[in-house]
């Protein structure tokens, strides 16, 4: 029997006929597998066989929609901290979009979906992107902090409109295959669908940008150095002096204020190649945009109305759920991990790119590293559903952790050498498997722990990631790396506490409702 307990909270527990809660009475509500409030909008529609093909091809063309975006985003965004490093404008600029996404998170997700819907809330928000891409050709900080501002501005519903679009018709699945499926390995297999194509934007930006920067202009100052280093034996010498020197400053033990003048691996491209360079990803994000426009259905499909946001609510209401979501333990349990992913993603993008890859390698092959990344991060978000099915969410996450743990103090300790692509490339994949993973366990966990406030939920999640985007950012051009990657380690420890305690939590509520439903 389940103790009563005044203090508990309610916990959504999902079962194959559809979402049961166990609130803090021990009393049971079954709500079938409708949206929202437990109005069963899905199960009041009737659906042909061939809809499960129909909402997997929406799901494939949001993918490929947002991955052809965020090749441009993610192209652009990865070399910020290298090309625009005079008085740190790259990292000033990325921090300024998720401080921006933080305020969007916020305020906006719930009332601009609940205007126009999640697919047109994702075109709109495609197009806030653009002016960032375009502020490029003349990057300064009265041009790139409005553009950067605009992108936070339209990230919030872009990512809520997202994530619950892929939530309700992950639920819509389940009533189309009856007791052949389950919700909650539908909406992991759905994000882990999605994160193939949008985790393969680092594969195409970053070749992109490493093709356009390499086999495009004149050769520069890098190439020029280490060419005529490596080709003149008599100065043997000066190449063990340079390797010598990228062990001293690059890697665990680079700190801000390191420049071009003392490491010529940092000497930034040539203006010609990062105008072509934006030429090209603005294109992208056109083509995104019809690629959503044209391939998408609309949720109508599935029984959710124009300007019902799932939650049965609206505007300012909506507002208060997603503050109150603050206030339940399972929430507070899960800000700490969800603030490492942004951490990590911040690390990602400005130190290690710059730390390691552009210090030892040079800045026009950080395109090369970050493809590892990409086709890394892919695989890992498209197998993280199987591996759910086959060893369960915990046994994945826990290996995540453990493998995450050790790729972090190898890198504290690890001496960076000159040219060293094959461990660039390495650390760059593993941290793509643990990123993968990551974002799979954590956002299909939202979505199975609120499922009635799935908007709300999403919200919380991209504003406490944007925070630790924030935070990561700002600590950039304050710490050595060698401190950066420390607090990385301990966020990380304390999240994973975190998130075993609620799944343990999960667990007790699962075990008590099967000895109730056998009484």
């Amino acid at each position: 029997m389940v103790t009563n307990d005044p203090n508990q909270e309610e916990l959504a527990l999902e079962t194959n006929s559809g979402h049961i809660q166990v609130n803090g009475n021990g009393n049971i509500n079954e709500n079938g597998n409708g949206i929202g409030n437990g109005d069963n909008k899905i199960n009041q529609r009737q659906y042909e066989p061939r809809e499960s093909f129909i909402i997997t091809k929406n799901v494939v063309v949001i993918g490929l929609a947002f991955m052809v975006h965020f090749t441009a985003f993610h192209g652009t965004a990865n070399l910020q901290s290298s090309v625009n490093s005079d008085k740190a404008l790259g990292s000033i600029t990325l921090a300024v979009i998720y401080g921006s996404l933080i305020l969007s998170n916020i305020f906006l997700p719930m009332t601009v979906i609940s205007w126009f819907g999640c697919r047109l809330t994702m075109i709109l928000a495609f197009f806030a992107y653009m002016p960032f891409i375009a502020a490029q050709f003349y990057p300064r900080f009265e041009t790139l902090v409005p553009a950067a501002l605009m992108i936070g501005f339209g990230g919030g519903p872009l990512w809520c409109s997202k994530c619950t679009y892929l939530s309700t018709v992950a639920e819509a699945l389940t009533q189309v295959r009856g007791n052949k499926s389950r919700k909650d390995v539908n909406t992991v297999k759905f994000f882990g669908l999605f994160f193939i194509f949008y985790q393969m934007a680092q594969v195409w930006g970053n070749l992109i940008s490493s093709s356009v920067l390499t086999l495009s202009g004149p050769p520069s100052a890098e190439s020029t150095v280490n060419a005529s280093l490596t080709n003149d034996y008599e100065d043997l010498e000066a190449v063990i002096e340079t390797n010598s020197r990228v062990g001293e400053l690059c890697g665990a033990r680079f700190c801000p204020g390191i420049g071009a003048e003392v490491n010529p691996n940092l000497v930034p491209p040539a203006p010609e190649q990062i105008q072509l360079l934006n030429s090209i990803f603005l294109v992208c994000m056109a083509g995104a945009v019809v690629l959503m426009i044209f391939g998408v259905n609309s949720l109508k499909r599935y029984g959710v109305k124009s300007g019902d946001t799932g939650d049965g609510m609206s505007g300012l209401k909506l507002l208060t759920v997603t503050i109150n979501l603050l206030r339940k333990r399972r929430q507070i349990l899960m800000l700490p991990i969800t603030m490492f992913i942004g951490l990590e993603e911040a690390f990602l993008a400005v130190d290690f790119t710059r730390s390691f890859v552009a210090c030892g390698w040079g800045i026009s092959k950080i395109g090369f590293a970050m493809i590892c990344f990409g086709i890394a991060n892919a695989v890992a978000a498209g197998i993280a559903g199987a591996l759910v099915e086959r060893i369960g969410r915990v046994s994945l996450a826990a290996i995540c952790a453990v493998l995450n743990l050790c790729l972090l103090s190898y890198m504290y300790t690890w001496e960076a050498r000159e040219g060293d692509y094959l461990t660039y490339c390495t650390f760059a994949a593993i941290w793509g498997i643990c990123d993968g993973i990551w974002l799979v366990v954590v956002n299909a966990f939202y979505g199975i722990l609120f499922p009635n406030h799935l908007i709300a939920a999403y919200s919380n999640f991209r504003l406490w990631e944007s925070s630790g985007s924030v935070i990561g950012y700002i600590i950039s051009a304050q710490l050595c790396t060698s401190s950066k990657l420390v607090i990385l380690m301990c966020v990380m420890l304390v999240g994973c506490v975190g998130y075993g305690l609620i799944e343990y939590r999960v667990w007790k509520k699962q075990k008590n409702l099967e000895i109730m439903l056998s009484d």
